[in-house]
């Protein structure tokens, strides 16, 4: 699976919360985290590549290295295909839901009485993990040198990037250890 995804060269667009598109030419590194913030598995694709096209290789990665129960992703992972992989390694897949036309005043209520009945499921409350991920793409870009790359090609940009996932990795387990 890890083979068939791309590793050129080339443009990625995201659209930021508040409706806004920012691109950039290169490559993204799709993390998998484990709780403590320690990186669990990386695969380096594409910029162009959208992140559900990476979750089923990067779970199988990360199921050969560690036992994990809960599959956590954002609304960018909500496919069945992914739930149903998730569910197929006897994980709980807690995936954001991807508000879709139509869904909004829905959900928006659902919400509202939810709150208002202090009613909370194990999974919202596990989903707030979730931002682990963002503070290791964060301390990644910040402190280990990966908001700019000047190195060119799929491998020396992986290697240079993976520098910075190893110090990440062992800062977090001394942290834990200490």
């Amino acid at each position: 699976m890890k083979a068939d995804l791309p590793t050129a060269c080339d443009v990625g667009t995201k659209r930021k919360a508040k409706g806004h598109s920012i691109s950039w030419t290169g490559y993204k590194l799709h993390i998998d985290t484990a709780d403590g913030d320690i990186p669990v598995s990386c695969i380096l694709t594409s910029a162009s590549v959208h992140d559900s096209q990476v979750a089923i290789p990067l779970a199988t990665m990360t199921s050969t290295r560690c036992i994990n129960l809960y599959d956590l992703m954002d609304s960018a992972y909500d496919a069945p295909e992914i739930k149903a992989d998730s569910r197929a390694r006897d994980h709980v897949p807690i995936i954001d839901h991807k508000t879709r036309r139509g869904e909004k005043e829905a959900i928006v209520a659902e919400v509202r009485a939810k709150r208002v009945a202090r009613y909370e499921l194990a999974e919202d409350v596990r989903y707030d993990q979730r931002s682990s991920a963002e503070r290791v793409n964060a301390n990644l870009k910040d402190n280990c040198g990966a908001r700019f790359v000047r190195v060119r090609g799929a491998r020396k940009v992986m290697c240079h990037l993976m520098f910075g996932i190893v110090v990440i990795a062992a800062e977090q387990i001394l942290r834990l250890v200490t």
